[in-house]
C-alpha cells in the first residue's frame, strides 16, 4: 500500500513583474523541491507591468494542494488585486487563503522551505511574515 499523498500549502507569488514572479518561484522551488505547488502571477494581462486579479485567482486555484495557500505580493496593488482575487473567488476559497505581509523573495524561500516539511498554512504564512526580520541578521 502507498503512503497517502500529504496536502501541502502551495503559494502564490503576485508581482508587478512576470520576470521577477518567474524567477522568485524558480528560487524558491530551488529550495523547497518539487512537492510544493509555487505558482507565478506576474505582470498583467497584456504581459505588460501590472497585476491582475482574475491572474491571481487563477494562480490560486493552481496552487491549493489541499493545505491551503499562502499569496505574497510585491507591492500595495498586488495587495489589493489579491483581495479581488478572493472576491472572485468567494468565501470557500478565501477562508483557504493567506496573505503575507513578509518581503516576497525571503518570503517566499521561507514559505515553499515550510510548506515541503509539511508544515500547516498559518504556520507557514507565520514563517514567511518573520522573513521580514531577516535583514537584521546581516548586521
Amino acid at each position: 500500500m502507498s503512503e497517502p499523498e500529504r496536502a501541502l500549502v502551495g503559494l502564490v507569488v503576485a508581482s508587478h513583474s512576470a520576470s521577477i514572479a518567474e524567477g522568485t518561484v524558480e528560487l524558491a522551488r530551488q529550495m523547497a523541491g518539487p512537492d510544493v505547488r509555487i505558482v507565478p502571477a506576474g505582470g498583467a494581462v497584456d504581459g505588460s507591468l501590472g497585476t491582475d486579479a482574475t491572474k491571481i485567482a487563477a494562480a490560486i486555484e493552481a496552487a491549493e494542494a489541499g493545505g491551503g495557500v499562502v499569496v505574497l505580493a510585491d507591492l500595495g496593488s498586488a495587495v489589493l488585486a489579491t483581495r479581488a482575487a478572493l472576491d472572485l473567488l468567494g468565501p470557500e476559497w478565501a477562508a483557504r487563503v493567506r496573505l503575507s505581509r513578509g518581503p516576497l523573495v525571503e518570503g517566499a524561500v521561507i514559505a515553499a522551505v515550510q510548506a515541503s516539511i509539511g508544515d500547516p498554512l498559518d504556520a507557514v504564512v507565520v514563517a514567511a511574515d518573520a522573513a521580514a526580520g531577516l535583514d537584521k541578521l546581516a548586521g
